[in-house]
C-alpha cells in the first residue's frame, strides 16, 4: 500500500531553502512514498473565526489535503526565534473548528533550514508545542536542522550536502514507520 505525505513549507520566497528541503525529501523518499508539496499557503486569508462556518475555498482545499494525507512533513525557516506567521496561520486554519482538526492524531515530521548555525532549532521547538496541543503524533528523531545554507545548497537551490540529505531520508523513514504503526493499530 502506498503512503501519501503532504509537505508544507513555511518559506514563501521563490528561492526558499525550506521548499528546497521538501524537494530533496521527494528525491530521497523510497518507492511507494508519494510526497505532494502544498502550494497554496499564499492563498490562505488571515485566520478569522467569523469565517469558520463557511471557510474560503483555499481553506477547504487545505483541510481536504491534510485529511487525505497519511502524514504531514513541515519544513520551516525561523523568524524572530519562532515560526513564520504564514505557517502559523496555516496551522490555525487547519486545526479549526475546535474538535474537528484533521491534524489530531496525524503523524507529522518537522525539519528546517536557515543561514544560522542553529538551523531552525527554536522554530522547530515552537512547532512541536503547537502539534502537542493539536494532539498530532510528531516524529522526535532524527532532528533535521540544516544550518549555514550557503554551504549546503547550490546556485539552483538544490540541497547538495549529503549528510543533510541522509538525515532527511532518515526523517522520512521515521515518519513512514509512524504511519505504518498507526495503520496496524487501527486495523487491530
Amino acid at each position: 500500500m502506498s503512503i501519501k505525505i503532504l509537505a508544507i513549507s513555511g518559506g514563501l520566497r521563490v528561492g526558499s531553502t525550506n521548499t528546497a528541503l521538501l524537494r530533496a525529501a521527494k528525491e530521497v523518499a523510497p518507492a511507494g512514498i508519494e510526497i505532494e508539496i502544498y502550494e497554496g499557503i499564499r492563498d490562505l486569508p488571515y485566520f478569522d473565526q467569523d469565517l469558520e462556518a463557511e471557510p474560503p475555498a483555499s481553506v477547504v482545499e487545505l483541510r481536504e489535503k491534510i485529511r487525505d494525507a497519511d502524514g504531514v512533513l513541515i519544513a520551516s525557516p525561523e523568524y524572530n526565534y519562532s515560526i513564520p506567521g504564514a505557517l502559523k496561520n496555516l496551522l490555525d486554519w487547519a486545526s479549526r473548528p475546535y474538535g474537528e482538526s484533521f491534524l489530531t492524531a496525524k503523524p507529522v515530521a518537522i525539519m528546517g533550514a536557515s543561514m544560522s548555525q542553529f538551523g531552525t532549532v527554536r522554530a522547530q521547538n515552537h512547532l512541536r508545542d503547537v502539534f502537542h496541543w493539536l494532539d498530532s503524533k510528531v516524529v522526535t528523531k532524527p532532528e533535521v536542522h540544516v544550518g549555514l545554507n550557503g554551504e549546503r545548497f547550490d546556485a539552483q537551490g538544490a540541497l547538495t550536502d549529503e549528510f543533510s540529505r541522509g538525515l532527511i531520508a532518515e526523517l522520512i523513514d521515521a515518519l513512514v514507520a509512524l504511519i505504518e504503526r498507526d495503520r496496524v493499530a487501527v486495523a487491530a
